[in-house]
């Protein structure tokens, strides 16, 4: 069987896009075959990267029936070739709130003889609840080559890295909420933006806490970098963000009501409702006091966030990928 991703148009690429193109290259680099299939000429193609998987274009694809179309959500209409072909099709489905996005009029997911894979265990949930399908879960990983916590953190202020483009607005109200309570040289600000891994890593690397203020989210990466560069991680969970997430306060203003998985860790970081402003702040408030004073449950996350990201490493990514397609 020969397994064809599709690969979005975009400029460059997003952490969704970065997990389909680790695919393809995990299942080429197995002796597997493999390819990435571009939608348009002038769009974002990897390069320079050793062994990777071959890029198709789309109209030199041509699928049979004893192939893998897979598709990530968002993008129904480039299904369309496998369902003609009968290829067995797959919708990887990284973020939840697009599932339904763009699906025709008068179209069900039911009708379509189409699987689906799930970024989480809560997109997976999702999935059930809302379609009453199973998905097979494939988590994404990151590099601990890149995301490892310093020796040691440079004395000063403490700073809180955070990433603009999420959600802007209530990013700026949680720091105005926060700097009215707290005064507003009481923590130094980072933005993340605009920078590689190895960038985002050495940002990371300066940081005591990461501001989470993404959603809605499918198994988001940069609170899960945070962890791994030693940030104490605070904010929003996007919804998928819970298949690691974890309370390390023993009393939280928030706390799901959708089932959990057993994880082997403890909690990870201080978590409170998308979108709700005014808790963030004040979770921000608690993890720098956290840092300020010492307290023992400070050492108990940093060592709770190591673990989660031991959890989802590239290595552990890899070994999923294979055993899941080859279930497929």
């Amino acid at each position: 069987m020969k397994t064809y991703i599709f690969l979005p148009p975009v400029n460059k690429p997003t952490g969704g896009i970065t997990v389909l193109r680790q695919m393809a290259d995990i299942l080429h680099q197995s002796g597997r075959e493999a390819f990435l299939v571009a939608r348009d000429k002038g769009s974002w193609r990897p390069e320079g990267l050793a062994d990777s998987a071959p890029v198709v274009e789309w109209d030199q694809m041509h699928l049979t029936p004893k192939d893998l179309w897979l598709v990530p959500e968002g993008w129904i209409n480039a299904l369309t070739p496998g369902l003609e072909a009968g290829a067995q099709c797959v919708s990887y489905v990284q973020n939840w709130a697009y599932l339904f996005s763009s699906l025709p009029e008068g179209v069900n997911w039911n009708q379509l003889p189409v699987k689906f894979l799930a970024v989480s265990d809560p997109v997976a949930y999702f999935i059930k609840k809302a379609t009453g399908k199973d998905a097979p879960i494939l988590r994404p990983g990151i590099d601990r080559e890149i995301f490892f916590p310093p020796d040691t953190r440079k004395s000063g202020p403490i700073t809180v890295a955070y990433m603009p483009r999420k959600n802007k607005a209530v990013a700026a109200q949680i720091k105005s909420i926060f700097g009215h309570r707290n005064g507003t040289d009481a923590v130094r600000w980072r933005a993340i933006e605009g920078l590689d891994a190895y960038g985002v890593a050495a940002a990371l690397h300066s940081s005591h806490i990461f501001l989470m203020t993404g959603f809605p989210e499918g198994c988001p990466l940069p609170p899960l970098e945070a962890m791994a560069c030693g940030c104490l991680p605070v904010g929003f969970s996007g919804f998928g963000g819970w298949d690691y997430m974890r309370q390390t306060q023993s009393a939280p203003r928030f706390t799901p009501w959708w089932p959990l998985r057993t994880v082997p860790w403890s909690g990870n970081g201080l978590w409170c409702a998308d979108g709700d402003a005014l808790d963030g702040a004040l979770c921000l408030e608690d993890a720098v006091n956290m840092i300020h004073g010492g307290e023992s449950g400070l050492d108990a996350a940093l060592k709770a966030g190591q673990d989660t990201a031991d959890a989802y490493s590239t290595d552990v990514q890899k070994n999923s990928v294979l055993a899941v397609l080859d279930e497929l």
